[in-house]
């Protein structure tokens, strides 16, 4: 019975360090949010990849056929390739790459589209998707999704989305990949 007892404390220590871990890692993703990565959605080089792709016109047809397109291709093909290869995906591979605790980033247009990225992404669509929606709320919000495993980029992480604003305007989204053990 001893021992039982023990082995319960035992559980209850490591599931509340567990709790307070993750509870501590939100917090911290929520002040980056607020600051760093909001910044990012202003940055003026993102700003002008969504607004360009914003003006081509497409309907949400068009970015569904894509979409399927994307998500039957295996690897990483060309059209994927130039979402990275561009300067915008270029811009936030270098963001990425001075921010270790970013394990992915990837910029939305208006429809939920992705514009640019720096890793390849599970879909090409995200505008159904709460990374997208959430942030189309009101004046643009900041959501948070919940910290889970990431099979893409083999990492604890959070995803954050941020507006992308146009001065006032909210014309895009991104989404950024928050490693949570990067940030302890």
């Amino acid at each position: 019975m001893h021992r039982i007892g023990q082995l319960a404390l035992l559980l209850t220590g490591i599931v509340s360090t567990a709790a307070v871990s993750t509870a501590d890692s939100t917090d911290k993703v929520r002040a980056l949010a607020t600051t760093e990565l909001a910044a990012l959605g202003r940055d003026p080089i993102v700003v002008a990849a969504v607004k360009a792709q914003n003006d081509v016109g497409r309907t949400l047809d068009d970015v569904k056929a894509l979409d399927a397109k994307w998500q039957a291709t295996a690897g990483v093909a060309d059209f994927m390739r130039a979402l990275m290869d561009s300067p915008p995906g270029k811009h936030l591979a270098s963001w990425k790459q001075a921010h270790p605790y970013v394990s992915e980033i990837f910029v939305m247009d208006k429809l939920g589209a992705n514009v640019a990225q720096t890793d390849k992404t599970s879909d090409y669509w995200q505008g159904d998707e709460a990374k997208f929606t959430e942030c189309f709320k009101g004046r643009g919000e900041i959501h948070l999704g919940k910290m889970d495993f990431d099979e893409s980029t083999q990492t604890y992480s959070i995803q954050v989305s941020v507006p992308v604003l146009d001065g006032e305007a909210l014309i895009g989204a991104i989404c950024i990949g928050v490693d949570v053990e990067q940030i302890q």
